[in-house]
């Protein structure tokens, strides 16, 4: 698993430069609705792709991110990122990642490998492209699974644009 996150990690770190439109770095904290399970910090990379459509203030785009956890647990997802830019650089985003969870202990459940990421944040556009973010998260299985606890985090991202 652990071979796992890494190359997915080289390969987001990897591309990014080539064709992104920006690579997100960030750091929280989760909360599990679980409570067997244990709340923890949080690491997390995002590869967000140039916009694939756009219209005004408003651009979407594919992203791909891997949450790692303190413990091991980690998420891998995929899917749509979309930004809606206001005046003074301000701007919100939000973000739907489908992907596959491993929990590194037991007690971390979430009722089944496949979890849906979604995101809510706010964040600032320095004059030179790049950005900060606070942003919340869940993680949930959309009810594929009788058990569905789901995980909340807070995430401080700084967005870096190429």
């Amino acid at each position: 698993m652990t071979r796992l996150i890494h190359v997915a990690a080289l390969t987001i770190c990897c591309a990014a430069p080539l064709h992104a439109q920006s690579l997100i770095l960030g750091a929280g904290y989760a909360d599990f609705q679980y409570e067997r399970s244990e709340d923890q910090t949080v690491l997390f990379l995002e590869y967000q792709h140039r916009p694939l459509w756009e219209r005004g203030r408003f651009s979407a785009r594919l992203a791909g991110a891997v949450t790692l956890h303190g413990n091991g647990d980690f998420h891998l997802g995929a899917g749509v990122a979309a930004e809606y830019a206001f005046d003074r650089n301000w701007f919100i985003e939000a973000s739907v990642l489908p992907g596959f969870y491993f929990e590194g202990e037991d007690g971390n459940t979430l009722g089944s490998h496949f979890e849906v990421r979604s995101l809510l944040g706010v964040g600032y556009r320095f004059m030179n492209g790049n950005a900060l973010s606070l942003a919340a998260t869940h993680k949930s299985n959309a009810s594929v699974s009788e058990f569905n606890p789901g995980v909340n985090s807070v995430l401080l991202r700084f967005h870096r644009s190429f």
